[in-house]
């Protein structure tokens, strides 16, 4: 059994945090949020993301972070993209070239366009050696959370850590696949939230399920071209981090990315849809740094580049498609 510390107490972390405790691992969590803390030592729930459900008593709950990590062997990072870089520098005095850490966020950022890997790295690297693995996949952390059967992917270039992280965090309900293609795993799980977005806005319009079967095939297609240019392979993106976890956001109620395209659909404005939003959407800030990063590798992208005009309100709804229709027509 390890000891594992997870950073980020939202529907994700909780989930992960209650899995592995269930596996007997010694799991201590840290939440951004006093609430949460407070909420977690009392009443053993995360009343604010995740209301209503009990979680296993042995769980520890903490806000501080070197208490978080003190003598942790396994440290799972679950905190939003835009602020990976800043918790991993108020990490940094704590950790330990011994850890071996797991980063489960799905994202670019912005400034860099870096993976999140490649911010851990950026990081830690210049302090140690460090051993890191990528989890990605299709896993809405409700199902997670209640035991509904489940498979994603640990990727890493080190494929001892991936082995590890497999075996430690493998159950009856939670199947972990090993990969080296961390680029592929990485670029899937960041760029499908941007897809879920757009076909959300069908959902809004009450278009039909054509129109979301052609935004998840072509997407697919635009999550591949940006990967294998970014230097993953084709192979990955038809697998759980690629296609499995497009078809999940796309189509999932409990989607927050497709629920943004969804309101976008009907109407409603970007500021005021998060606003009302208690979770983070990655897939709204992911979408400037996609089609920045496809423009580094002169990659095409005409869904990715319509759902960020229409998220900087330079287009409806309905036009946004039009234009997408109206390409010019070519071999698939």
């Amino acid at each position: 059994m390890k000891r594992i510390s997870i950073i980020g107490a939202g529907n994700w972390g909780t989930a992960l945090a209650a899995t592995l405790a269930r596996l007997n691992h010694t799991v201590v969590l840290w939440a951004y949020e006093p609430e949460v803390v407070a909420s977690l030592r009392s009443h053993r729930e995360n009343e604010l993301f995740l209301p209503g459900v009990k979680l296993p008593e042995s769980i520890a709950a903490t806000g501080d972070l070197a208490e978080a990590l003190e003598g942790a062997e396994i440290v799972v990072t679950v905190m939003p993209s835009h602020v990976c870089r800043t918790l991993y520098e108020r990490m940094l005095p704590h950790l330990r070239a011994d850890m071996l850490f797991v980063s489960a966020t799905k994202g670019i950022e912005t400034e860099t366009l870096m993976r999140m890997s490649e911010v851990v790295r950026d990081v830690v690297g210049k302090r140690f050696p460090l051993r890191l693995a990528a989890l990605s996949g299709p896993s809405f952390a409700k199902e997670v959370l209640r035991g509904d059967p489940t498979a994603v992917v640990i990727a890493s270039t080190d494929r001892a850590a991936a082995q590890t992280v497999q075996r430690d965090f493998s159950s009856r309900t939670l199947r972990l696949y090993t990969s080296s293609d961390v680029v592929g795993v990485e670029l899937g799980g960041a760029v499908k939230n941007v897809i879920a977005i757009a076909a959300g806005v069908v959902e809004g319009l009450r278009l039909g399920h054509n129109p979301t079967a052609a935004l998840i095939t072509r997407g697919l297609a635009e999550m591949t071209r940006l990967a294998c240019a970014c230097g993953g392979r084709r192979e990955t993106l038809a697998g759980l981090a690629g296609m499995g976890d497009l078809v999940l956001t796309c189509h999932g109620e409990l989607s927050r990315n497709r629920q943004v395209g969804v309101e976008l659909g009907r109407g409603r404005k970007l500021a005021e849809i998060l606003s009302s939003m208690r979770m983070v959407a990655e897939g709204v800030k992911t979408t400037a740094a996609t089609v920045a990063l496809a423009a580094k590798h002169h990659v095409e992208m005409p869904i990715t580049r319509e759902v960020e005009r229409l998220l900087e309100g330079k287009v409806p709804p309905r036009e946004a498609i039009q234009e997408l229709m109206g390409r010019t027509l070519k071999d698939e």
